[in-house]
């Protein structure tokens, strides 16, 4: 179901609203550099600061542009398990290929919360899920054993998403889901090193920037040519580094914004980068000759 690169989209704003021309144009150079998928709102997304109708809008927007090009992976998770639900069917209504449900946030459940999170919103709908961990911007982890149990209790449960920045996780996952369970790095800095343990591609989100690049990277590991992998990797590792120079998403639409790609506009709490860190992000580009 999953593999290779998978773009978590930003969502594009124009004086407070989702900026529908830029997003279909973002969606366009997705497939035309051979994207495998396209997660919209997700983090880099700013789903948290999206209303619900907004929310799934943007899904639904997501699926017109993609043409089924690119598979549609709708970020519809949320701390709040009747939320998720709520949005998961919204994500399944729009007919999104499948679901990417974030652990939930704030909250810090239990193993046993998350486990019972996770498989009360798999009942309510029929797409493939990718779960996501990213223990950094949720305070809790979806533990090795909850990942393995809910490979086993729920059919539909087929792939995590590993923002976790331990590739060691990649083999302890490994040993407690079947062979067909994908695993899937968050982070761009990890893709290679997780992929030498047996992930499959990567959700990316340096891809809105340079999605044949990346794709590029994703392919040379796939076909194991290891040597080719870490040499793009050694390329681009200062923008896989420096698009994190503050929270994601704010340095990635700097850098969208300065090719005239969207405004770079991010709704509150988040604000656009200082202009230390602005600085810094077009230097790396530069260097890696983007600018």
């Amino acid at each position: 179901m999953f593999n290779g690169t998978y773009t978590a989209l930003v969502t594009p704003f124009r004086n407070g609203q989702v900026d529908v021309k830029a997003f279909e144009a973002l969606i366009d150079r997705q497939a035309a550099a051979g994207i495998e998928g396209i997660i919209p709102v997700g983090t880099t997304g700013e789903s948290p600061t999206l209303n619900m109708q907004e929310h799934v809008r943007v899904i639904e927007l997501a699926v017109q542009f993609a043409k089924k090009r690119m598979k549609v992976v709708a970020g519809t998770g949320s701390n709040s398990t009747a939320e998720a639900i709520e949005l998961s069917t919204g994500g399944q209504r729009a007919r999104a290929d499948a679901l990417l449900l974030v652990a939930p946030y704030y909250n810090k459940p239990s193993p046993e919360g998350m486990f019972q999170h996770f498989r009360a919103v798999a009942k309510e709908v029929d797409l493939p899920i990718m779960l996501y961990s990213v223990p950094g911007r949720c305070a809790v982890e979806i533990t090795v054993e909850t990942i393995g149990r809910l490979a086993e209790a729920c059919p539909t449960i087929v792939s995590i998403k590993e923002s976790g920045g331990k590739p060691e996780r990649v083999d302890e996952i490994r040993k407690v889901v079947p062979s067909s369970f994908e695993i899937m790095s968050g982070d761009d800095s990890m893709t290679v090193q997780f992929m030498k343990r047996g992930a499959v591609g990567v959700v990316s989100v340096a891809s809105n920037l340079i999605p044949a690049e990346v794709k590029s990277l994703v392919q040379a590991a796939q076909n194991q040519d290891w040597k080719k992998a870490e040499e793009l990797h050694q390329k681009y590792a200062g923008i896989f580094r420096d698009l994190f120079i503050e929270s994601n998403p704010a340095p990635v639409k700097a850098a969208m914004a300065a090719k005239g790609w969207l405004a770079e506009e991010l709704r509150l709490p988040l604000v656009p980068i200082t202009e230390g860190s602005r600085q810094k992000l077009f230097a790396t580009l530069k260097e890696a000759g983007l600018s």
